[in-house]
């Protein structure tokens, strides 16, 4: 199987790289330079419309956003046993927190780096500080839920749900308080990072922050 990733370092393309490299899929990096607009290209709005990133291309079949990538990849590589059986209670959970991740968390990081997008301007600070509580009360609401359920999103099994979150909380690193201040939050990242597979797409993209 031919596999192309179109992403950019340290964007919303990483847990895509990372669970490639995780479910050892042989694949090529194509990496976008976001200085130079390559995700505005026209070659490349051909592949994704919407000039973002990430981008799968298996065997001609070209697969957007980055939840249902993990998805994709957990369910056609079943004996990296990373979803629960189709119908099951623990693949309702899968795709509660996977959509979580989505539909919360992914929109509010989007207000709080690119603010203007959502209310121009004049409006950047009371978009932000928006944003920055909706996160907050997403983080706290994982924490307390890992508390109670961990070690994983999904308890005792661990899931491609978990590559996402992990992703998503690295995203707060730079923020007034990153994710990392929930104690729950930060045991729960350091075992995720202790995964090789965390390790190798950090040397090959060549990320060294949050480590």
């Amino acid at each position: 199987m031919s596999t192309t990733l179109y992403g950019s370092r340290s964007t919303a393309s990483l847990v895509v790289h990372w669970l490639l490299i995780e479910l050892d899929v042989p694949h090529t990096l194509h990496l976008l330079d976001f200085d130079k607009q390559e995700q505005k290209s026209a070659e490349y709005l051909k592949l994704n419309p919407a000039g973002v990133v990430p981008t799968l291309v298996q065997d001609g079949q070209t697969i957007t956003e980055a939840p249902a990538i993990v998805m994709h990849l957990a369910d056609s590589h079943p004996a990296a046993d990373l979803a629960p059986l189709p119908g099951s209670p623990a693949r309702a959970q899968y795709y509660r927190w996977t959509l979580f991740m989505a539909n919360t968390l992914q929109p509010a990081y989007r207000a709080w780096f690119y603010p203007p997008e959502i209310a121009g301007a004049d409006n950047v600070e009371a978009v932000k500080q928006h944003a920055r509580l909706k996160i907050e009360s997403a983080w706290q609401r994982v924490a307390d839920h890992l508390e109670a359920n961990g070690p994983y999103l999904l308890g005792e099994k661990l899931s491609a749900a978990d590559f996402l979150l992990t992703m998503l909380m690295r995203w707060s690193r730079n923020m007034p308080k990153p994710s990392d201040e929930w104690p729950a939050l930060q045991a729960y990242a350091q075992h995720m990072k202790a995964r090789p597979a965390f390790k190798e797409v950090y040397a090959r993209e060549g990320l060294t922050d949050w480590t």
